[in-house]
Order: C-alpha cells, then sequence, then structure tokens
C-alpha cells in the first residue's frame, strides 16, 4: 500500500515537472524562469541576521537602528561591568622584561617559510 502511494506521488510529481518544463519554453511564461531560481535561492540562504530583539526594558524592537542600539547597549554593559572570580586559579607573575625576539631566530624563522605561507614553528 505504501509502496503504491509512493509511486503515485512520483507520477504526479513528474507530471507536474513536466508541465512546469513545457511552461517555461513558452515566451509568456520567461519571467517564471527568474522568479523560480529567485526562490530557490532564497530557500537555501541561512539565517544570518534576526529582524527582531527584545531590548534591555524587555520591549521587542524591530526597526534596524533600534537593533543596532539594543546590542550597543548591551555591549557596553557587559563590558563596563565588573566580573566577580573565585580566585581558584593560580599564576605566576612574571617580574622583568619580556623575553627578547632575536634577529637570528628571526632569520631561521624566514628561512623555514615557503612563499606565500604562514610558518607552522
Amino acid at each position: 500500500m505504501a509502496k503504491r502511494k509512493k509511486t503515485v506521488i512520483s507520477l504526479a510529481k513528474g507530471k507536474k515537472q513536466k508541465e512546469c518544463a513545457s511552461h517555461l519554453s513558452d515566451p509568456d511564461h520567461q519571467n517564471e524562469i527568474f522568479r523560480i531560481s529567485k526562490q530557490m535561492v532564497k530557500e537555501k540562504q541561512d539565517i544570518t541576521r534576526s529582524n527582531y530583539l527584545k531590548g534591555a526594558s524587555g520591549k521587542v524592537v524591530v526597526d534596524k537602528k533600534g537593533i543596532k542600539d539594543s546590542w550597543k547597549e548591551y555591549m557596553e554593559k557587559l563590558m563596563n561591568e565588573e566580573n566577580e572570580w573565585d580566585h581558584r586559579i593560580l599564576a605566576t607573575v612574571k617580574e622583568g622584561p619580556a623575553d627578547c625576539i632575536r634577529i637570528d631566530e628571526v632569520a631561521a624563522t624566514l628561512k623555514k617559510m615557503k612563499r606565500h605561507k604562514a610558518c607552522q614553528g
């Protein structure tokens, strides 16, 4: 039964595709090609931005300037607040000047580099 349903569906799809293809070759339906291709491209695109955002006040913001301002306000708050930490991570403080990079080290690294490639080590 399920196999028969699949067969009927695939035959109907094939019939519809042939019908659409015959319409596309007709000069009156030439713009359909562009409409269909635009639709296919749009469907395959990833969503890269949001059209709305909940602001700090709790209201939904939908205009571009409002979204930009909400992000700016959020990032300023995030970067300017003091974060607490529990001091469990111990690190030694390095005193004195930082290690100097010697000219011979730079020359040796440059010799290892291939043209137009970054050095791996």
